[in-house]
């Protein structure tokens, strides 16, 4: 992440945890992949997270500038939004979807007689085009269902009224199995036959309540006139689409329109566009107009709807917007939908619109602590006069008991915050009795020696929790791995909050005010917690193998099986005895249980 800026970092913690479209821009403002998400804030950041094995995902991560995203309201919407931008853009880093293939529609021929069947092209002839669909098993569901309910020819005849007449085609296989009227014999007329294109027009453009109640006064006529057998194919059919229903993904077939919708906060105003074809929306754009000479919504309007349909291409005649406009354009007209699919459409709109306004507002808020983190790391620069501004820094603290369990903590802050994952605890191997100076340059050696062998960066200040005597072994330590004077380091005395440098003399006070200082102390607090935090875990966890240890016949590793499995000594004492024998066996599970029971 240090080769991006911080606008991209900002842009990565204001993403949203919602479903939509996420578009990387290179430096140049040009799109070079476009990718969907279910969790666009977990989707996106895992780009960043971890350093990736595929060498075409690590090149697209240093490419990327900036971070702009579409909010929709589901996972399907996602994936056709993204199938229309890739085909537009047709960004470097994406693979698929950059072809002519698209996702499948249902299509009701322009015909004589209309075949109903599935295509991934779209053809102006005046054929009606359902979809599309993102999930080909929902559409073949939907399909295998009008088959089922309608008998609706699946050859491809010419049947024109001539060629009907002079009998040129016998009927097939599906006629006599009763998938078929036979229309190719005139035993169907074309008014029957497009009553039913009318019913499945109906399910597929999702009104299946208008449907279901025609189907349900169709069965109750037949009913009435003793046609039963009729009726009850009728009532199947009623009870195939509710069961369909309740599973069916329809997108919702809309005619081309741009959606504009304005909100006004204080004195700025807050866009968004949207171009819909066929039903999709192929463009999405936010943006932000600051109010400085006290313009109207209708102002900024009549200046950025023409603005957006020129720059997205938009030859749409229809702008739904979100408030009535008091003016008229010659070129197209607007509406402002109450209730349907249109206000549906409206509703997402403004939808980012408010997404877009929260992330405007937080990229604010972090761009200011940005600000002061830089500012305060400037002055912890001057105040110990560094080369560098010090964005790793590590501080160490020592902690025994009378030489006893000796460990030492290392806490490192990134960018003058704890980076707790980097946290690291020391148990002392080399060091007898309570010596505080030895163990602080055990510490050290170990610390950067290792950073050393892996390659690692090293930090730019290093502040160890003591003064002279615990400076200077810090200092050793630092000399025998050649890196005196490549790492600047001091330390901090407790009591007066002294600061002592290597090879000075005398220790500086810096003004108790310092946003230096307090960082300082911060990490000299916070590794002193974290070590003690340690040093308390290694003693009650010796007291309470000791209690143990002493059973005889009972080693550190039997020891070690009944801790990892009971947790405890009163766990172990109160375990049943079948488990103990599972866990040690038969022999030592006596062992331990006699020693309880015997008399303290």
């Amino acid at each position: 992440m240090k080769s991006q800026s911080d606008d991209l970092y900002n842009s990565l913690k204001v993403l949203p945890a919602s479903p939509g479209i996420y578009k990387f821009l290179n430096s140049e403002g040009s799109i070079i992949y476009i990718g969907k998400a279910k969790n666009l804030k977990k989707r996106v950041q895992s780009y960043f997270s971890k350093n990736s094995s595929n060498f075409k995902t690590s090149v697209l991560v240093k490419s990327i500038r900036t971070i702009e995203h579409v909010i929709v309201d589901s996972e399907t919407d996602a994936l056709l939004l993204e199938n229309n931008l890739i085909k537009s853009h047709q960004p470097k880093y994406n693979v698929l979807l950059k072809d002519d293939k698209t996702y499948p529609w249902i299509v009701i021929k322009n015909e004589p007689f209309p075949r109903i069947f599935s295509t991934r092209k779209k053809i102006k002839d005046g054929s009606s085009y359902f979809g599309p669909y993102t999930s080909v098993r929902h559409m073949n569901v939907l399909l295998n269902l009008i088959y089922e309910i309608y008998p609706i020819r699946s050859c491809k005849l010419e049947l024109s009224e001539q060629k009907i007449r002079e009998k040129k085609y016998v009927i097939c296989l599906d006629y006599h199995i009763g998938k078929c009227k036979g229309p190719c014999e005139n035993k169907q007329s074309e008014q029957s036959y497009n009553e039913i294109i009318e019913e499945a027009k109906l399910l597929l453009s999702g009104k299946t309540k208008s449907l279901i109640s025609l189907l349900a006064s169709r069965m109750k006529s037949l009913a009435e006139n003793y046609e039963f057998e009729k009726a009850n194919h009728v009532k199947k059919s009623i009870e195939s689409i509710k069961k369909y229903t309740s599973k069916s993904i329809i997108v919702s077939n809309l005619k081309d329109l741009d959606v504009f919708t304005i909100i006004k906060k204080e004195n700025t105003f807050y866009l968004n566009f949207m171009v819909i074809k066929e039903g999709s929306v192929v463009y999405a754009y936010s943006n932000k107009i600051k109010d400085q000479l006290n313009k109207t919504a209708d102002e900024i309007c009549s200046v950025q709807i023409d603005y957006l349909k020129e720059k997205f291409r938009s030859d749409n005649q229809t702008v739904l917007v979100n408030e009535k406009l008091n003016f008229e354009h010659p070129d197209y007209k607007f509406e402002c939908p109450k209730i349907g699919a249109k206000k549906e459409l409206i509703l997402l709109s403004l939808k980012n619109v408010s997404a877009f306004i929260l992330n405007q507002r937080k990229k604010a808020i972090l761009q200011t602590a940005n600000n002061n983190e830089q500012r305060i790391l400037e002055t912890i620069k001057k105040d110990f006069k560094l080369k560098s501004i010090p964005i790793h820094m590590e501080c160490f603290d020592n902690s025994n008991f009378h030489g006893s369990f000796p460990v030492s903590a290392c806490v490192v802050f990134k960018n003058g915050k704890p980076s707790k994952k980097d946290y690291r605890h020391f148990n002392v191997k080399t060091v007898e009795g309570p010596d505080d100076f030895a163990t602080m340059k055990e510490v050290i050696y170990r610390r950067y020696k290792r950073l050393i062998d892996e390659k690692r960066t090293l930090p730019q200040l290093v502040i160890v929790d003591g003064g002279k005597g615990q400076l200077s072994a810090a200092v050793e330590a630092l000399d025998s791995l050649g890196l005196r004077g490549e790492i600047p380091i001091v330390g901090i005395a407790k009591r007066l909050e002294e600061i002592f440098f290597p090879g000075d003399r005398f220790p500086i006070y810096l003004d108790k005010r310092s946003e230096s200082l307090k960082v300082i102390q911060f990490m000299r607090n916070e590794s002193h917690r974290f070590g003690i935090e340690h040093h308390r875990n290694r003693r009650s966890n010796a007291a309470l193998h000791t209690a143990v240890d002493v059973i005889p016949g009972i080693g550190p590793k039997t020891v070690t099986l009944l801790f990892n499995a009971f947790k405890t000594i009163e766990g172990i004492k109160n375990a049943d005895k079948s488990a103990l024998i599972k866990i040690i066996g038969k022999h030592k599970t006596g062992l331990v249980q006699d020693f309880f029971k015997a008399p303290s």
